[in-house]
């Protein structure tokens, strides 16, 4: 129990430490752009307001207008494919913050939609990362008897490396793919997808946002969707894989110091053996000193040896009535 609670203790250090330096991080490589964003934009409210003298409340106005319009740049977010869109980023949690509900039943059904989509939608990806991580396993003990090997296995180093790769390689199938339909660099691509996939979903790359693809883009709205159900479906089973694997580790610990040692291994001569062996180094020591003190003295029969016999014989069998 204590090292259990030590390995928690552990844990939470870990992560807090791991945040400190996250935000020590972050802010020596965001703090002086995000200043320099914030001069720049001050600038050209100011440009804007001389230029055609708005009001700070006309400039305030206009800014929320801008805001408002922002969503309908790609066209209606609410018909049949918007609102499949919508409901993938509610169930899977990405939540890119491209478009919400904007009336109160709209908002209520959202709340109980994803009360029931987010646990099935769980136990669905862990499900499917199951079967794939089996079909993995299988594919890398198939190639290691191709290669001649006599008794083949699959560690697990060897499908935590196969699922990297995996992953390594659906991160970078969907940056080309989205690097070719929206004009991204294909950096910005693969840096959405990851976003996308690990369901951090910042909202600053969001795709089918751009000349009205929802509607207009049938094929791409496609691609879109199963690629983020599938990519899903992989990046949870090697995150699946890899939590496991951290839990198994630390689940030996415990069962290897409770498991009962040899009599007579190393690890078992600890005090006690050791005060036995002191116990008799004392008798035999006091055995010599009365044989040395009487010359007729003999030592007493060790238990089971047979009266005058000799030395070496072993003692007489008893015949049973």
């Amino acid at each position: 129990m204590r090292k259990q609670s030590a390995r928690t203790a552990a844990l939470v250090l870990c992560i807090v430490s791991y945040l400190l330096v996250g935000a020590a991080v972050f802010d020596a490589l965001e703090s002086e752009a995000e200043s320099g964003r914030k001069r720049l934009l001050a600038q050209k409210r100011s440009e804007l307001r001389r230029k055609y003298a708005f009001s700070a409340e006309d400039y305030r106005e206009l800014e929320r207008l801008a805001l408002q319009a922002e969503p309908h740049r790609a066209g209606s977010q609410w018909k049949f494919a918007g609102s499949f869109y919508f409901a993938i980023t509610v169930i899977t949690t990405i939540g890119y913050g491209h478009a919400a509900p904007g009336t109160d039943s709209g908002k209520v059904f959202c709340m109980f939609y994803a009360l029931l989509g987010i646990p099935l939608t769980l136990v669905t990806f862990q499900s499917l990362g199951e079967r794939l991580n089996a079909l993995v396993r299988r594919l890398l003990l198939a190639a290691k008897r191709c290669l001649g090997l006599r008794r083949p296995r699959v560690s697990p180093e060897n499908m935590v490396v196969a699922g990297l790769l995996v992953c390594a390689g659906t991160l970078a199938l969907g940056a080309a793919a989205f690097a070719h339909f929206e004009g991204w660099t294909f950096f910005h691509a693969y840096y959405y997808c990851f976003i996308t996939l690990t369901t951090i979903g910042f909202g600053d790359f969001v795709a089918l946002q751009n000349d009205e693809a929802l509607q207009r883009k049938p094929p791409y709205v496609a691609f879109s969707f199963l690629y983020i159900l599938l990519g899903l479906t992989v990046i949870g089973a090697f995150l699946n894989l890899v939590v496991l694997r951290f839990l198994a580790a630390g689940a030996d610990a415990p069962e290897r110091a409770a498991r009962p040692l040899r009599p007579g291994a190393p690890e078992s001569r600890g005090p006690a053996h050791r005060a036995g062996l002191l116990s008799i180094s004392c008798r035999l020591h006091r055995l010599e000193q009365c044989a040395r003190d009487n010359p007729g003295f003999s030592p007493p029969a060790s238990p089971g040896a047979g009266g005058g016999g000799r030395p070496g014989r072993p003692p007489a069998r008893r015949k049973s009535i």
